[in-house]
């Protein structure tokens, strides 16, 4: 039996308004949609051109920025195979076709939609900041060659550039700040700024330089040590300074001449760095190489140095202090090579090979200062043969530990003027919050406040014909809804 007139008129008028409620059910989650979905995510990719070797980051951030700067994490760290770039002088291509491995890697991690808008730089360092002053045409020839093969890529390539030594100690200041949550920090809902006593100075130790920076508690005297920043709407001011030539590698380099020196007029050196029992053949052109020797006008170097080590750490530590020229300060605020730096203040990170080092010896847990030296010079007056039987597969940089322990001690302490008072302050990590620290996250950091912010994708474009749509479906479901109504009362009273 088929439907009555008025049923079927019922039932069209209850159609139309499940047609226009449920119409008007799927705007209101397209809108919760649009409002609740995370803004697009930004992605930079940066290389790390250290002396030693070559890193590339990625870091991404969502294109809504909180105070004009980008919340920002680390997606992917390449250690790229080979040196650093400065050692391909000789062939400069090589320098740029080194890079192309990490960068298909970042390359397939990124969305391909998002890969011409995605910024690219490479900051080189100490390395060719030494090579620049050796040879400044080879330094240009290799900037060239790895921003060719990154021009080629598909990517928003920014350029490659040898940093400054300032602009190195002070994103590396940014990056263990802002990875401990120092310059911003989310509670109760909101985004605030912690206090800024609470900040943390950095101790970077590269290859070629290391970098000091740190907020102190007076103001900053001399302005060429300065740097300011504005991050997350709040200014800051902070002390730092570079010394190239005081990097791990250079110093054993300059250690090695040093030693050679003295001993001109043979072809055997005594090495109170090394481990007693060691003895090796070396030759003298990295000597002659480094920019940072200065000190070898005797020196034959067509002819090999015999090198052997006598395990003598008081011996290694008057020869690491021969490094550094203490004499020529003059006022209370001046560390060495008259250089001015306020008293060290507040928590210290040291990273790099700050950390690598004192990892291997097992000092990276706050033991106190005596401990430490006490571990060090154990270390350093242990046999050769019984080091090496200890510490299998790792002879490219075993001999160096104990000159490098001992100068870490010695740069700190001597140099940077910490005590044993304020040793405590100072923390030995690679990472922090997930993120490797150094130079390059500080970057990006400050990168990203040049980038303008962006609403949540689809929000403001849709929002008003979005909510005219919804009105008028709302509007259509209550009159279909009161039609029905209708129809039903009038036949009833017929």
């Amino acid at each position: 039996m088929g439907l009555s007139r008025k049923e079927r008129v019922f039932v069209a008028l209850l159609g139309i308004a499940a047609a226009s409620g449920l119409t008007m059910l799927l705007l209101v989650l397209v809108k919760a949609t649009n409002v609740f979905l995370p803004a697009d995510t930004k992605f930079g990719i940066v290389f790390d051109a250290g002396s030693s070797h070559t890193s590339l980051f990625v870091y991404q951030w969502p294109a809504n920025k909180e105070k004009d700067t980008g919340v920002v994490s680390q997606t992917l760290a390449c250690q790229i195979e080979g040196p650093g770039i400065a050692s391909y002088a000789s062939d400069p291509t090589q320098a740029g076709e080194s890079l192309k491995s990490c960068l298909e890697e970042a390359l397939a991690l990124i969305p391909q939609s998002q890969h011409q808008e995605t910024p690219t730089f490479l900051g080189a360092t100490a390395g060719m900041r030494l090579l620049s002053q050796k040879n400044s045409s080879q330094a240009r020839d290799i900037l060239a060659a790895v921003s060719l093969t990154l021009s080629k890529s598909p990517v928003d390539f920014w350029g490659a550039e040898i940093l400054a030594g300032q602009d190195e100690g002070a994103f590396g200041w940014i990056t263990i700040n802002y990875v401990l949550g120092l310059l911003l920090q989310y509670s109760s809902g909101q985004w605030i700024l912690p206090e800024e006593r609470m900040l943390v100075g950095a101790l970077d130790l590269g290859g070629a330089s290391t970098q000091i920076s740190f907020v102190p508690q007076g103001p900053i005297l001399n302005q060429s040590n300065q740097v300011t920043f504005r991050l997350y709407g709040a200014n800051y001011s902070v002390y730092t300074h570079s010394y190239l030539c005081f990097g791990r590698d250079q110093v054993l380099i300059r250690l090695l001449a040093e030693l050679a020196q003295q001993n001109s007029s043979a072809p055997r050196v005594q090495h109170p760095c090394y481990h007693s029992g060691y003895q090796a053949t070396l030759s003298l052109v990295p000597l002659y190489e480094s920019p940072c020797v200065h000190t070898t006008d005797f020196l034959n170097f067509t002819q090999n140095l015999t090198v052997e080590g006598t395990g003598n750490p008081r011996d290694c530590v008057a020869a690491l202090r021969n490094l550094f020229n203490s004499s020529s300060c003059k006022d209370q605020d001046c560390v060495f090579n008259g250089v001015y730096q306020p008293p060290v203040h507040g928590q210290f990170y040291a990273f790099s090979n700050f950390y690598y080092t004192f990892h291997f010896l097992n000092l990276t847990s706050r033991q106190p200062l005596n401990m430490v030296n006490e571990t060090v010079w154990k270390f350093c007056q242990t046999p050769w043969k019984l080091v090496e039987a200890s510490y299998p597969g790792q002879e490219r940089w075993l001999r160096d530990y104990c000159a490098s322990g001992l100068y870490i001690l010695v740069l700190l302490l001597e140099g940077y003027k910490f005590s044993e008072e304020t040793w405590p302050n100072i923390q030995f990590q690679k990472q922090a919050g997930g993120m490797d620290i150094g130079w390059t996250l500080g970057y990006m950091l400050n990168l990203t406040g040049m980038i303008p912010a962006e609403a949540p994708t689809q929000w403001r474009a849709q929002s008003y014909s979005i909510w005219t749509a919804g009105v008028v479906f709302a509007v259509l479901t209550l009159v279909a809804i009161l039609g029905a109504v209708a129809v039903q009362l009038f036949w009833t009273q017929d």
